[in-house]
């Protein structure tokens, strides 16, 4: 620690702050670590405006000093003075992207907030300028209550100021100084700083004015959740409306190929594994692949507009009462995709307690590989009729379904933060991209990739996954009368499984699917019509009639309906599992995971299944 007056440089990141400390230091540098971490100390020697030394210390960026990582923990404690070896800074430098001014003000406000001698640079003003943006500094300063100096790192415009501004700052101070943090309402100060970065405003651009305008529609409280409500709603009702028609061509080809198969080959098990386990089974998943891309044009247009940068702003709000870090939103968006890209996402948390909740909570976000099974379903069971203007009964049904699993997870949070992973989370700022028009070549590739996966899945782990159930299914043949189904190893498994679930409205259709749709959760659907197409008395049977119409005659409707709750919940996935292992480092969360989320699914199931039978749905 050396007897020179402490300068703190600080700010967010991206706001140049290394630039204007190179450009205020030169050569002058020294690195280093500090005491028990491995974030680096970036120290310079600096000379103000009479020549007097100072030092400046390059802090880590952060977004505020509420910290969620070991860099933003060093900042937070320097600032405060607790910073092992060494002392309390005599001033502070905030750096302030001009172009993002509203979202960098609000660490500035905190800063200002602690009381110690602070100077804010102003910096990047050139290209605030490029972009239509003009800022008055003295408005500014006016409003901050301390002083503000534009500049320009990169170029070393503005420094003679800041060094002056420095240099007043030192020569003022008396007596010792302080520095203390309370606990800041994120709400009031993005309220403040927003305010503060319009008044600041001399003039922008009216791309800028309408971005700021929109802005306020989308990011308010209660109108951009009603906002994001309907695009969720109205991404739900397409996935019915828009994917009947392709649908329906993808069914009438799996049938057209099936009936290729019987006119092919003679009678046989060659003939059977086709056309029951290939055809019948994994057909039964490729249906729903207009569903899938469907769901997945709306997401990835919602992420290219920019728009979904700010779902995840609204969201902070609610997740935080949950006891969830912001931070988790985009893990948890992941998830709608796939549980384990979701999981592997939670990487990014730092703190350890908001992760492990990350990661116990994610596979009830409602991922792609549901969708089949509830469309399904939902088209066996729901009525395809209005129940409002441009409201399908079957579109709400699903919108249903992905609110019950948002809202399960958000309680199964709360419930995990209150005790397996006590703790606090931290307050989550991030800046708004720009609004655009996505690029339709980015759309047609993602839709591409999701459909290559999607196929991937179904030529893999589904139909390997069928082809054991077909063996199972199949063997030994049933005596004349009985059926197949029952009298299989298979049939003989889903007996066993069928008493514990025949409470909850079950039956052994359900039973025999659900210890392979561990495999993934798709496998249910194409399990089910394995064992329908074996069980069909001729191949004529087992091809006209729909998997959905051979639901509708075998399945009570509170039944149907148990079985949806259930797979709001059941963690079928033994891709998740595993990637929940590896994350975790051992086997201790993810048979926690699966526990906690069987209890959920039978629990939902039996209060699903109940109620639908006292409200004479049975």
């Amino acid at each position: 620690m050396s007897g020179l007056p402490l300068v703190a440089l600080v700010g967010n990141p991206n706001a140049g702050k290394s630039a204007l400390f190179n450009a205020l230091t030169g050569a002058r540098q020294k690195l280093g670590n500090y005491p028990g971490v491995t974030v680096e100390r970036k120290a310079g020697r600096l000379s103000l405006a009479d020549g007097r030394p100072v030092e400046l210390v390059d802090l880590p960026g952060t977004y505020s000093l509420s910290p969620a990582s070991p860099d933003e923990q060093v900042t937070r404690d320097f600032v405060l003075g607790k910073q092992t070896g060494e002392k309390l800074p005599d001033a502070l430098v905030i750096v302030v992207d001009a172009s993002n001014l509203d979202n960098h003000l609000r660490f500035a406000l905190e800063l200002i907030a602690l009381g110690l001698p602070t100077v804010v640079a102003l910096n990047m003003v050139d290209l605030a300028t490029r972009d239509g943006l003009e800022l008055d500094a003295n408005v500014l300063a006016q409003e901050l209550g301390v002083p503000v100096v534009s500049t320009v790192a990169v170029r070393k415009r503005g420094l003679d100021h800041l060094r002056t501004e420095l240099e007043t700052l030192l020569g003022a101070q008396t007596g010792m100084l302080r520095a203390s943090a309370g606990e800041p309402d994120f709400d009031a100060v993005r309220r403040e700083a927003r305010r503060i970065a319009r008044a600041a405003i001399v003039r922008e651009t009216p791309s800028r004015r309408l971005t700021a305008a929109v802005d306020r529609v989308l990011l308010h409280p209660i109108g951009g959740l009603i906002v994001l409500a309907a695009l969720l709603f109205v991404m739900f009702q397409a996935v019915f409306t828009w994917a009947k028609p392709p649908s329906d061509i993808l069914e009438g080809w799996v049938t057209a190929l099936g009936e290729a198969v019987t006119s092919t080959l003679p009678p046989g098990i060659i003939h059977d594994f086709l056309l029951q386990g290939v055809v019948g089974g994994v057909g039964a998943v490729i249906v729903f692949l207009p569903q899938i891309l469907i769901l997945f044009f709306f997401i990835l247009m919602l992420e290219a507009t920019g728009y979904m940068a700010r779902a995840a702003f609204l969201m902070d709000g609610i997740m935080a009462k949950v006891g969830l870090s912001g931070r988790a939103f985009i893990p948890l968006l992941s998830s709608f995709a796939c549980a384990v890209p979701g999981i592997m996402a939670t990487r990014t948390i730092s703190d350890p307690k908001d992760r492990l909740t990350t990661i116990l909570i994610a596979p009830l976000m409602t991922c792609s590989a549901r969708l089949p099974v509830y469309g399904l379903i939902i088209a066996a069971f729901i009525p395809a009729r209005s129940v409002g203007p441009g409201i399908g009964l079957q579109g709400l049904v699903l919108f249903l379904l992905y609110v019950a699993g948002i809202v399960g997870a958000m309680l199964a949070a709360w419930a995990l933060r209150l005790t397996v992973a006590k703790g606090r989370s931290g307050g989550f700022l991030m800046e708004m991209p720009k609004y655009q028009w996505p690029r339709p070549q980015d759309i047609l590739i993602g839709l591409w990739q999701r459909g290559v996966i999607f196929l991937k899945r179904a030529g893999t782990i589904i139909l390997a996954t069928n082809i054991v159930l077909w063996v199972l299914a199949s063997f030994p043949h049933a005596p004349e009368g009985v059926k197949q189904s029952e009298y299989s190893i298979a049939g003989r498994i889903a007996g066993g499984i069928n008493v514990l679930v025949e409470p909850i409205g079950f039956n052994r259709d359900i039973s025999l699917a659900l210890l392979p749709s561990m495999a993934a959760r798709e496998v249910a659907v194409s399990a089910i019509a394995t064992v329908y197409a074996i069980d069909a008395e001729d191949d004529a049977e087992a091809l006209e009639q729909g998997l959905g119409d051979r639901l509708a005659g075998r399945w009570s409707l509170a039944t149907a309906l148990a079985f949806l709750a259930w797979f709001v919940f059941a963690p079928q996935c033994i891709s998740t599992i595993a990637v929940t292992r590896r994350e975790t480092n051992g086997w201790k969360w993810p048979l926690f995971m699966i526990g906690y989320l069987f209890v959920l699914a039978y629990a939902a199931a039996g209060v699903t299944y109940w109620a639908a039978i006292a409200m004479g749905l049975g």
